[in-house]
Parts: C-alpha cells; sequence; structure tokens
C-alpha cells in the first residue's frame, strides 16, 4: 500500500499553525527559519524536510492566512438566508469584522503581504494582492441582486465597497482611530443602499 502524500503530516499541520501564529505577531517580511523554529519547537532542518525551503513555508503560511480570509468573506451571507444581502449590509458586516481589534494582528498580516506582494511580483508573494482583490470582489458580487450584479454599474459599485473598506482598513491600521475610520465607512452606506 502506497502513501498518500497529499494529505499532510500530523506534525506539518502543528507546525503550519504554529508557523501562522508567529507570522501573525511576527510578520513574514523578515521572516528567518532559525529564529522561527525555536519559537514553535522545532528546528531549521525540520521546517526545511516538511516546506521545502523558506519560500515553501512562506507559501504554506499565506495560504493559511488566505483560508483565514476566506472563511470571513464567506460568512457575510446569512446561512438562513442564502439570497443577495446588498452591498450596504456586506459592507456594513464586513466593516464590523475588520474593526474588531482582535483581527488587528491577521489584518495586519494581510497587509504586510498585501503590499509586499505589489513590490515583490516575481517572489513566493507573486499573485497575493491580485488573488485577495478577486476574492473579495467575488464575495461582494455574491451579495449583490443578480439584475446589479451582471452590470457594469454593479462591478463599479462592488469595486467602490472594497476601495472604501480596504482604504478605511489601511487608515484604522495606521492610526487606530477606531471612529473616524467607521464614520467614514458609515457614511459611504447610504451610497451603497441606492
Amino acid at each position: 500500500m502506497t502513501e498518500d502524500t497529499t494529505i499532510p503530516s500530523a506534525r506539518k499541520v502543528e507546525l503550519l499553525e504554529a508557523a501562522y501564529r508567529y507570522a501573525l505577531e511576527h510578520g513574514l517580511a523578515r521572516l528567518s527559519l532559525r529564529p522561527l523554529a525555536t519559537a514553535i519547537g522545532s528546528s531549521p532542518r525540520v521546517l526545511v524536510f516538511l516546506f521545502g525551503n523558506k519560500d515553501g513555508l512562506t507559501r504554506a503560511v499565506l495560504a493559511r492566512a488566505r483560508a483565514d480570509e476566506l472563511t470571513i468573506l464567506n460568512h457575510i451571507q446569512d446561512p438562513g438566508d442564502p439570497g443577495a444581502i446588498g452591498l450596504a449590509t456586506a459592507v456594513k458586516r464586513l466593516w464590523g469584522w475588520l474593526a474588531a481589534a482582535e483581527h488587528q494582528q491577521l489584518l495586519k498580516l494581510w497587509a504586510e503581504t498585501y503590499a509586499t506582494s505589489l513590490v515583490e511580483p516575481e517572489g513566493v508573494w507573486g499573485g497575493f494582492a491580485a488573488a485577495t482583490v478577486h476574492d473579495w470582489l467575488t464575495v461582494l458580487a455574491d451579495c449583490q441582486p443578480a439584475q446589479e450584479r451582471d452590470s457594469v454599474e454593479g462591478a463599479a459599485r462592488r469595486t467602490l465597497a472594497l476601495a472604501v473598506l480596504r482604504g478605511a482598513l489601511l487608515d484604522l491600521l495606521a492610526t487606530g482611530d477606531h471612529d473616524r475610520a467607521t464614520a467614514a465607512v458609515h457614511h459611504q452606506l447610504a451610497f451603497f443602499h441606492s
């Protein structure tokens, strides 16, 4: 009987989760295997064996972070009502999650990764920013009524919704001014109701 190599070992999953928690606290841009391995109870040799190299580990952590992002995005719809909730409700729900203090570490990691993906498009970070834009626009499209979703104006409205959320998030992460950023998002909700 051959071993299924598509299923990661329990140790690999355990170390990935530990590396992800480490990245949430310390970021990924200046990641070094030796301090990471020490912090998570492993060795650089084991990490290289399991993930191939530092880039492989970074890719795995980025995929893990993106999985969290997608989980969040996919829970803005009401499970009891699978219909379109509209952009205003989607923006309000997403902002409520984004602005919560307990999510700041994940969002700082997202911002670091997003920016690094833009300045290092050929490296391990390549494609992360574009993929996350696609993910968010897809979720926002699912929140729109079909006639709006399938129109040029609908695409522009969800792009604006994403720009408002992303801009307010970056502002909040930079300044910590929750009230001002929230007021700005709520100011835009009226536009998304129309």
